[in-house]
């Protein structure tokens, strides 16, 4: 597991170093663009040249590959497996370029960090492949998705510009909205479900619903378009939709792990907790 682990956060990593390099190279990070208003971009701000940026690219997908190798080995090389090592390799090498330009970056995304990674992990370490798994991943991958697509609507116009067409450049903004509702929404449905109707989880997994408020604050955002221009005393802009994604997914994320953790330790110990 921690092998896993810490392969998975490196390989985030390397696909964050490889997304700055082929948009700076394609020119679409330069001009002050939308990127660069949010966080620090080594090659756009200058804290190193591209040799340097490729020798970290190099060392962490190393890194990130070595432990994917370790998956294969310990399953014997599974078929399963080396389909997961090689869709995920595929995504982490192309989401930015071609898969970002023709809308199908966000589904992706989605992907991997959902049933890839929580449902891969799981069948390296139990050998079982769980569609109940699976489901119980998507809340995850739905959660960071919306993240992307707030990201992605912030700066539609500008990925117009620049001919990154995006799923909200494709799909239009009133849209890319209620994509981004319907996510969050769809996140604690399926959870509920899983308690409820299949008894997959335990009740402990009602800790989500702290992230209400943070919720409820995205879905309002998102319910209007963005405003054309910063509102008085609005210290994030050009961030809009983004921020509030981004904080409802830590809350609901952090609880969610928060509630695994828990659920796992009553079952272990008071096994007909939820019988």
């Amino acid at each position: 597991w921690l092998i896993l682990t810490l392969g998975l956060f490196i390989a985030h990593g390397t696909n964050n170093l490889i997304n700055d390099y082929t948009d700076y190279s394609r020119g679409i990070d330069k001009d002050n663009y939308f990127r660069t208003q949010y966080g620090v971009h080594p090659l756009a701000q200058g804290f190193w040249d591209k040799p340097t940026h490729l020798r970290w690219f190099a060392v962490s997908g190393l890194l990130a590959a070595l432990s994917g190798v370790y998956a294969l080995y310990v399953t014997s090389f599974a078929s399963i497996v080396i389909w997961l090592f090689a869709v995920g390799a595929f995504i982490l090498l192309f989401y930015t370029y071609p898969l970002k330009y023709i809308g199908i970056g966000e589904l992706s995304i989605f992907i991997i960090w959902g049933p890839l990674m929580i449902g891969g992990v799981y069948f390296v370490l139990t050998g079982i492949w769980s569609w109940a798994v699976i489901l119980a991943s998507i809340p995850i991958g739905l959660n960071v998705v919306t993240i992307n697509l707030g990201k992605h609507t912030d700066k539609l116009k500008e990925d117009e510009v620049k001919k990154v067409r995006t799923l909200p450049v494709i799909v239009g903004e009133p849209a890319a909205r209620f994509i981004t509702m319907a996510a969050i929404i769809g996140s604690y449905i399926i959870t509920l479900y899983l308690i409820f109707v299949t008894h997959f989880f335990t009740p402990v997994l009602l800790l989500i619903f702290v992230a209400y408020k943070p919720a409820l604050i995205a879905i309002q955002r998102l319910s209007t378009p963005r405003p054309t221009e910063s509102p008085a005393g609005y210290l994030i802009w050009p961030r809009w939709f983004s921020t509030v994604c981004f904080v409802h997914n830590r809350v609901f994320s952090n609880y969610f792990v928060l509630a695994l953790i828990i659920d796992t330790l009553l079952r272990t110990f008071m096994p007909t907790f939820w019988h």
